[in-house]
């Protein structure tokens, strides 16, 4: 089994809920969140600040942040090994633009599911070809 994490814009979110839950991935936890990744003050706003301190006034408190956090949305799922790029695919195919902040994916080993209400275990607890009414 396999945890995937992927770290995404905002506006994805519902793209990204709608392709997994089409491919058959229906158990997904979401959240908001709050990060950056490693892009840098944009030159143009530092040239601007420099060369017109009238807009520098304005801009000087978003720049003086430095490590402004942007808002983002996680996405955890626990996928059966033999899912796992099917699943990656589909969170790239729904939330690669190409620019920065596109996002991140992280793909974990997981070593034991168990599901509460049934006391299944691993596999069957993760079992996604299950309807969802079955697995309420």
């Amino acid at each position: 089994m396999q945890e995937i994490i992927a770290i995404i814009r905002q506006n994805c979110i519902n793209r990204v809920k709608k392709s997994l839950i089409e491919a058959g991935f229906f158990s997904i936890t979401a959240a908001r969140a709050v990060g950056r990744g490693r892009r840098p003050v944009e030159s143009e706003l530092l040239q601007a600040v420099n060369e017109d301190p009238e807009i520098g006034t304005e801009l000087l408190p978003t720049l003086s942040q430095g490590g402004r956090l942007f808002p983002k949305r996680l996405v955890y799922l626990v996928v059966p090994d033999d899912r796992k790029q099917e699943a990656v695919n589909i969170l790239m195919q729904s939330c690669r633009t190409g620019e920065k902040g596109d996002g991140k994916i992280f793909v974990l080993p997981v070593t034991e599911a168990l599901r509460l209400r049934t006391k299944e275990k691993n596999e069957q607890a993760i079992d996604e070809m299950r309807s969802p009414k079955e697995v309420s």
